[in-house]
């Protein structure tokens, strides 16, 4: 079995240190193989300058990335969270999965909102990467509104989609369980909750099976901490019935091609 966790926190805007302090230590006493926290979970979300963007950007080597890859030094778990990335003189949404000393990056596809007054659109894909044998891939918060993210995960082989979110909008949570069961893969979405400058964020955490059952969830208004051990093979059965497998009977001929 394997064991996936998120985290559910309620971050001060621009306050990384004590932010990432906080995260940290929900995660102690907790055994997971590999953890998802939330989009910007250690820098808040709701800007009102570059200036502001800027104070709280940084690089892979920087001190929130660096300080989840000695948390995953230590205790032996990947981590997939969300940063404010610095890199060639521009801004991305990004998140990272570090796994020991392996990093790797992706940037926010689909911008919402006042994201796009601050950071560049994402240019790296969707990616797939081995987490202790198993298949995962990362998106962002609002690309849940997008089926085509989560299926060119599953379709490049993923067994679990990684959803580090600030999720505000309702139906994200409701959403990610369709996309679980429409590429049948496991989700975990980590979200925020609280207050932010008149922005009030949803929580409602959870993790999905490729069945679309909720495994676990977390309340809208507090943080929270939930592990759940799956069977990520569970991810290899694309049968929907005995004579119906989810990809051999997609007609991508007959498909819009852009």
């Amino acid at each position: 079995m394997f064991r996936i966790g998120f985290v559910q926190n309620n971050p001060k805007i621009l306050q990384v240190k004590q932010n990432l302090a906080v995260a940290l230590r929900l995660m102690q006493g907790k055994r997971a193989d590999l953890w998802v926290l939330p989009e910007f979970f250690a820098a808040g979300y709701k800007y009102e300058s570059k200036k502001e963007v800027s104070s709280v950007a940084e690089s892979l080597n920087g001190p929130t990335v660096s300080a989840l890859r000695d948390y995953s030094l230590k205790h032996g778990s990947a981590i997939a969270a969300g940063f404010v990335e610095k890199s060639g003189g521009k801004f991305y949404n990004s998140a990272v999965l570090v796994d020991g000393r392996k990093t790797h990056l992706y940037r926010k596809t689909h911008l919402f909102g006042n994201e796009k007054k601050y950071f560049s659109p994402g240019n790296t894909g969707f990616q797939v990467w081995k987490v202790k044998g198993v298949s995962v891939g990362l998106m962002i918060c609002f690309d849940w509104f997008f089926p085509e993210a989560a299926r060119t995960l599953a379709l490049k082989g993923a067994q679990i989609v990684l959803h580090p979110a600030n999720l505000v909008l309702p139906w994200g949570p409701a959403a990610m369980i369709t996309r679980s069961l429409e590429n049948r893969v496991f989700s975990v979405t980590a979200n925020r909750v609280g207050l932010e400058r008149g922005l009030r964020f949803i929580g409602k955490s959870q993790i999905v099976s490729p069945r679309g059952k909720v495994l676990a969830s977390a309340p809208s208004g507090s943080a929270a901490v939930c592990v759940s051990a799956i069977d990520p093979a569970l991810a290899f059965n694309k049968n929907v019935t005995p004579a119906n497998h989810l990809f051999r009977d997609r007609r991508a001929k007959l498909y819009l091609n852009t």
